[in-house]
């Protein structure tokens, strides 16, 4: 059974007097600084010159250079894209690097992957929140929070449980709920939940299903709404309930048919297929082919796998369908 936390677990105390620099203002960085700085911390953000300096600083934060934040910070929080971490490291955080500081991340790739080679005198830790930035400020501002998963990869302090403990309970997230992990269990399943499941997986299992239903003559625009809109309201029932208790609150036909025709779809050889996505994963291919592309191509990397989806029906369809429903919304 993992190790839990919940708020009345976790002190601020070790960590009051302690500063702590995070280092990026995108959806997660504006988010938990605010959090923590609200909270009570002392926070300072740690950016290039740019938007969002002007945004941190109208956010009320006080924002240096990355060099800067990283010399005066006991903790800095790395909350910039995964492909940028190493160089950034490389030019401003690790020269400026402590005795006794802690490096923290909300994503572990960098350090499980040594794209950054992290000195044996300090913390490493992990706050990693399940949800967007958005939520992690949403839920906060109500009163609750988004659950974290935490880990501790090296406690040269001997503080180190207390420090990310104490960001975490900062942010909110210990209100609803901590679990422990490790650097490397957290890299590997949050690729593969993306690749496998939450982005890969279920974009392509949609589109095959709208293509399925227009080539056998069904309209687009009716297609698109069976199998592409309703299912945020199934995740949401799954996420809520569970599965069986998203089975309890569909109609009776489909839960008889979903049980009995989606392991037909979903059978074991689709399951064989995940297994290959995930040892690709363990074994560092897609680490290095990842880093390979980007490298070369930087976000070009993707872009034309974007570009398929771009001139897909289902993408056509969809822009008029959610301009029916949502006339303000932009794309």
């Amino acid at each position: 059974m993992a190790k839990t936390w919940k708020d009345a677990d976790i002190s601020l105390d070790p960590i009051r007097d302690q500063t702590i620099a995070v280092i990026g203002y995108g959806i997660q960085g504006d988010a938990q600084a605010n959090n923590m700085k609200d909270s009570g911390l002392n926070v300072i953000v740690g950016l290039r010159e740019g938007a969002s300096w002007k945004k941190a600083e109208s956010d009320g934060h006080t924002v240096m250079s990355v060099a800067d934040a990283t010399k005066k910070a006991d903790i800095i929080h790395v909350l910039i894209p995964d492909m940028l971490q190493s160089q950034i490291y490389k030019d401003e955080i690790g020269p400026n690097l402590s005795e006794g500081n802690a490096l923290s991340f909300s994503h572990a790739a960098a350090i499980y992957w040594k794209w950054i080679e992290a000195p044996d005198n300090i913390d490493l830790i992990m706050l990693a929140p399940k949800g967007p930035g958005s939520k992690v400020r949403e839920t906060y501002l109500e009163g609750f929070g988004t659950p974290s998963i935490v880990a501790v990869e090296r406690d040269h302090t001997g503080k180190a449980w207390d420090r990310t403990l104490g960001m975490a309970k900062a942010i909110g997230s210990a209100r609803a709920g901590l679990i422990q992990t490790t650097f490397k269990e957290e890299v590997e399943t949050d690729w593969f939940g993306e690749q496998a499941d939450l982005c890969g997986g279920a974009a392509s299992m949609v589109t095959n299903a709208f293509e399925t239903l227009v080539e056998a003559g069904y309209q687009p625009e009716i297609a698109y709404f069976e199998v592409l809109h309703e299912l945020k309201l199934i995740v949401d029932m799954i996420q809520r309930y569970g599965i069986n208790g998203m089975w309890r609150r569909v109609s009776e036909t489909a839960r008889y048919g979903g049980l009995t025709r989606g392991p037909m779809v979903m059978d074991d050889s689709a399951k064989e297929r995940m297994k290959k996505v995930l040892e690709m994963i363990q074994d560092g291919t897609f680490n290095r082919e990842w880093v390979s592309e980007y490298q070369k191509n930087g976000k070009d990397a993707f872009a034309r796998y974007m570009k398929q989806y771009d001139e897909h029906q289902i993408e056509k369809v969809g822009k008029q369908m959610r301009k029916m429903m949502w006339p303000d919304s932009t794309e």
